[in-house]
């Protein structure tokens, strides 16, 4: 599968502006394998995490992202940015299918296992189970992506921490989740 052409030209762009107006910090960006298939997972807490997720790596990152942003002109943008829409209303194998594609042709997918932005006090939402069989069916690692602090402009406290790449290898998805979403937790509350 060929990356795409609109992604190549936007993630510079998009990562010098990025950096300048929000001043990141990146840790652990050598968790990122430089090739393979990885499913990149992250918390979930601003529209912009996925800006911030595809500013921090020079690889193309294929975001399961929700149908609604694939509607008028956006839609030209997004099916061209390889995105794999989700329709959250009805439940379908189509996005995870296209996942697999990406995965077993070695390449990136990002996901917010949360499933929406967190706008709560919570540390996370519970996670869907998609991230989880991404991983299992492909045999892909996870790069567990932890987001902290605020999108201020110039205010240099977002940090974006990359953790080891895991592979969880367990016959009971829940338990997978669960132990997943223990990772998260752990980190969020340092």
């Amino acid at each position: 599968m060929k990356e795409s052409i609109l992604y190549t030209i936007v993630r510079p762009i998009v990562t010098i502006l990025f950096k300048i107006l929000y001043r990141p910090k990146y840790i652990g960006k050598n968790n990122i394998p430089s090739k393979g298939r990885i499913v990149l997972v992250s918390n979930h807490k601003h529209n912009f995490d996925s800006v911030y997720l595809l500013s921090s790596t020079k690889r193309n990152i294929h975001f399961l992202a929700k149908i609604e942003l694939f509607r008028g002109f956006k839609k030209i943008i997004f099916n061209n940015m390889g995105l794999i829409p989700v329709d959250r209303q009805f439940k379908t194998t189509d996005p995870l299918s296209a996942a697999y594609k990406y995965l077993n042709d070695d390449k990136v997918v990002g996901i917010f296992p949360e499933g929406t932005c967190n706008k709560t006090n919570n540390t996370i939402l519970p996670f869907k189970r998609g991230a989880i069989k991404m991983s299992n069916v492909t045999h892909s690692y996870i790069v567990p992506t932890i987001i902290k602090g605020d999108y201020k402009l110039f205010s240099k406290n977002l940090v974006i921490k990359f953790l080891e790449p895991i592979y969880i290898e367990k016959d009971n998805i829940d338990d997978s989740i669960k132990e997943l979403e223990g990772i998260f937790i752990k980190e969020l509350e340092e």
